[in-house]
């Protein structure tokens, strides 16, 4: 599917709680007759993005995997824009799962290069556009040179008030999770905290993005429907919407798309529908 029919449409929407399969002539309007939105509409505050398909967008054109990966760099990059043009707050991108390490070595390798690359090459522009960085996912154990830029971008913008960019880095739903209830656990052993004390809020606080509001909207791209070990706690009550563009081909387009049919959801969070009819 090229760009500019992928981003005339949701793969996957929801209609009077039924799931709807859209054909490439239907357009979201076309499905949601006599409901236009505003052309305004107040933005999710917190986005984020399963970033996915780069390697089989370079397998269609017939190019390496690590093009795929290049191309999905400059996706990165307009979708901050994005974000930032829209008026989202909070945007985290999976950038490099727990998972990846199976991959071959040499794609690892490429992957490290490029996450190197673009922090050295957009730290500047980044911070320059007040945009925050924060890193989650599991530190210990990464290469010097990879950490040591991770702790760099986070403290050079760490005063920025703009967009908060959140890269999930080295970071696994499940592990985070983990890695929460042993601190727990420590501090319960130690005295420190007493069992009853720990609710939602308290392990709320021990995970990576403890201060981070949840999810309000999760964008998978390439068709992809799974989670795949994302914010597995945070995700809890988002907005998940699907795109058939591969990463490489997701554009302000695709992003406003998404966001529009974000606005389509009526969020209840368990309780009775809020609108009307």
């Amino acid at each position: 599917m090229g760009r500019s029919e992928g981003a005339r449409q949701i793969e996957t929407a929801r209609v009077h709680g039924t799931d709807v399969a859209l054909g490439a002539a239907e357009t979201a309007a076309a499905v949601y007759p006599g409901a236009p939105l505003p052309a305004l509409a107040a933005p999710p505050t917190h986005v984020a993005i399963i970033m996915d398909g780069n390697g089989r967008w370079a397998a269609d054109r017939g190019l390496p995997r690590v093009e795929g990966h290049r191309r999905g760099v400059e996706a990165v990059r307009r979708a901050v824009r994005s974000a930032i043009e829209l008026g989202v707050r909070y945007l985290t991108i999976y950038s490099f799962s727990s998972e990846n390490w199976r991959r071959p070595p040499a794609e690892v390798a490429d992957l490290m290069g490029l996450m190197k690359l673009f922090v050295r090459r957009d730290l500047a522009d980044l911070h320059g556009n007040n945009v925050r960085i924060r890193i989650i996912g599991e530190r210990e154990g990464l290469p010097a040179d990879i950490a040591g830029l991770l702790d760099e971008a986070e403290q050079r913008t760490r005063a920025n008030t703009g967009l908060t960019l959140i890269v999930a880095f080295n970071y696994g739903g499940r592990q985070e999770i983990l890695r929460a209830v042993r601190s727990l656990a420590r501090d319960v052993a130690a005295g420190r905290l007493a069992p009853d004390a720990i609710d939602l809020d308290v392990l709320t606080g021990a995970l990576d993005t403890t201060g981070i509001p949840d999810p309000d909207l999760v964008i998978r791209t390439s068709g992809e429907q799974r989670l795949s070990n994302f914010l597995t706690w945070q995700t809890a009550y988002a907005e998940y919407v699907i795109v058939p563009e591969f990463w490489p081909d997701f554009d302000h387009a695709a992003f406003r798309a998404a966001v529009d049919e974000y606005h389509r959801r009526d969020r209840r969070f368990g309780g009775l529908s809020g609108k009307a009819g």
